[in-house]
């Protein structure tokens, strides 16, 4: 990362950003962050709207992103920050692990992701690492991404047109419409893609809406008149 070696040669800290809701968690990591050398924490945020105000006006080099917050969440606030400051390399540090929350945090533009439940040699770690401008995640997300792609190019190709019959559909409802028409329940979709039970009914249910059918039979045949589906083996 250019402008941390700039800093490095000038004996100029990387400058931190602390946001997150919990007050004990923050000074906890006021605590960790005072044995990385080289760093200072220039200020903190409780909200997504004051982390972007004191993005705004710290110009930090690294914030360390929650995701929950009051008001605006942490993946908002990231997209919003990036899109004026891009040079703000962001860590989301959160305990929500679920897909949703991953990809849409890497979508907002996060250079890593990491659970709350990591030990603080890796916090430190991914801290360092997005201060050199890698790329970074926990354990348990990088396995979850793996696992992902592992399975999504198969349904991608299986059912080439799918983007295009269905532009409405985010690229997840996508897959979990090839998987209905293949007379996947919910449960087993959930195993598959390895998501909550519940995350895959909103899905459906995002699903049934976009494409203005009042249930699953509806969806199915949407989907299998589109040619979704011809790839089930059962």
């Amino acid at each position: 990362m250019e402008l941390f070696e700039k800093k490095e040669n000038e004996h100029e800290p990387v400058r931190l950003l602390i946001a997150d809701d919990h007050p004990v968690y923050r000074d906890g990591l006021h605590v960790l962050l005072r044995t990385l050398a080289g760093t200072v924490v220039v200020g903190e945020a409780t909200t997504g709207e004051e982390a972007i105000q004191r993005a705004m006006e710290l110009q930090p080099d690294v914030i360390l992103m929650d995701v929950r917050m009051p008001g605006l969440n942490g993946i908002e606030a990231t997209r919003r920050i990036l899109a004026t400051s891009p040079h703000i390399g962001i860590l989301v540090l959160t305990m929500y692990e679920d897909d949703d929350s991953v990809f849409a945090a890497m979508q907002a533009g996060a250079r890593g992701y990491i659970l709350k439940g990591a030990d603080q040699m890796d916090i430190l770690r991914a801290v360092q690492a997005v201060m050199r401008g890698e790329a970074i995640f926990s354990a348990p997300i990088a396995q979850r991404l793996m696992h992902y792609f592992a399975h999504i190019s198969p349904l991608a190709g299986s059912e080439p047109g799918a983007a295009a019959l269905f532009p409405e559909l985010t690229e997840r409802e996508r897959e979990i419409l090839a998987l209905l028409a293949q007379g996947w329940n919910n449960q087993a979709i959930a195993q598959q893609l390895v998501l909550s039970p519940k995350t895959v009914r909103n899905h459906v249910s995002n699903i049934f809406s976009k494409l203005q059918v009042a249930d699953r039979a509806q969806a199915i045949i949407r989907a299998r008149d589109a040619g979704l589906g011809s790839s089930r083996s059962e």
